[in-house]
């Protein structure tokens, strides 16, 4: 088995996760890393995108669980989108950052995420 990674970094979505009844309302944008472990060695010898993961279809996989059923926590999304990478079996270990830069949080702040990580 290799250590191969596809990495899809900065997926901007607008969602509707929070606690916050506003933060339901409203929503706000979320933004997705994915790093996902594989072997590629198939897809590399062959030149085959059906041999790989489509990134571009993960992508958007990945964008309408966010547009998706709303939940409270960032834990529950990032989990979520974990279980979509891992829908792939090539794909044997997956680490989800959620990032939520506009979270309610009452001092000044760049960024709050969560990280899952899941094989």
């Amino acid at each position: 088995m290799g250590s191969d990674r596809i990495t899809l970094t900065g997926l901007r979505v607008h969602g509707r996760h929070g606690v916050l009844p506003e933060e339901r309302e409203q929503g706000q944008d979320f933004v997705v890393d994915a790093v996902l472990k594989l072997d590629t060695r198939g897809a590399a010898a062959t030149d085959d995108l059906a041999q790989t993961v489509d990134y571009g279809v993960l992508a958007q996989r990945l964008a309408d669980v966010v547009t998706g059923e709303p939940v409270d926590l960032i834990e529950t999304l990032a989990c979520r989108l974990a279980d979509v990478c891992l829908t792939d079996l090539r794909v044997f270990e997956v680490e989800v950052t959620v990032h939520k830069p506009g979270a309610p949080i009452a001092v000044p702040f760049e960024d709050v995420s969560v990280t899952v990580v899941r094989p």
